[in-house]
């Protein structure tokens, strides 16, 4: 009778010891995101390439690039007009067409701005990119004293710092900040982009899939 219940036993540890071994080796490379990188890694690491060689072009020409993101923005301004002309003519009875109309103004006004003098443009965008930058670096110093709990909280009063150098910059040289600030920091930017997404590309190697099979050695009867 015991003997028959040792054999039951032996039999269910059998039965389950090859699921623990599969579960154990599920790596990263089972992953449905990691596996869909792997598989792509060819295409996204030329994709990473080019914007870090489109943020080194930027860097070494930061006023050209600022101008282009200037005519950018001011495009975008402009279809955003457009875009809302459309959405509230469409919806003439809704009570806000008045404000949807007057938005779409404003935007109209701004992008043609942009568009036809980008140099000034330029100028005011570095400006409120100053201004942006003093006001996040004032915020995450506050942030980091009131969390000094956190063993972390000296990396939020780096940032605001940082912040606060990048404001002092800008605006103690603005308006001559302009011929580079926009374009320098946002060369910056797709260099950094560009290279981390590389750098993920070459680490997701493909890798077997996972085996179902169960221990070495285990018998079946």
């Amino acid at each position: 009778m015991n003997s028959d219940n040792s054999d039951d036993t032996i039999d269910a540890d059998s039965q389950d010891e090859p699921t623990d071994t599969r579960s154990e080796r599920v790596t990263s490379a089972g992953e449905p995101g990691v596996q869909s990188l792997a598989a792509n890694r060819t295409l996204v690491m030329a994709v990473g390439v080019l914007i870090a060689l489109l943020g080194i072009v930027a860097i070494l020409a930061p006023f050209v690039s600022g101008l282009a993101l200037t005519l950018v923005f001011g495009g975008l301004l402009v279809a955003g007009a457009i875009f809302h002309t459309a959405s509230a003519f469409a919806a003439r009875g809704w009570s806000g067409f008045a404000f949807g109309v007057l938005l779409a103004v404003l935007y109209g006004i701004a992008g043609v701005a942009l568009l036809a003098n980008p140099t000034l443009g330029l100028v005011t965008l570095t400006l409120l990119l100053g201004i942006y930058f003093l006001v996040e670096g004032l915020v995450q110093l506050l942030m980091g004293l009131r969390i000094r709990a956190n063993s972390n909280w000296g990396w939020m009063l780096f940032s605001g710092i940082v912040s606060l150098l990048l404001s002092s910059l800008i605006l103690l040289e603005f308006p001559s900040s302009a011929a580079w600030a926009v374009g320098l920091l946002f060369g910056v930017n797709l260099l950094t982009t560009g290279v981390a997404m590389a750098s993920l590309a070459m680490a997701a190697t493909p890798e077997a899939a996972p085996t179902a099979t169960g221990p070495v050695g285990e018998t079946r009867t």
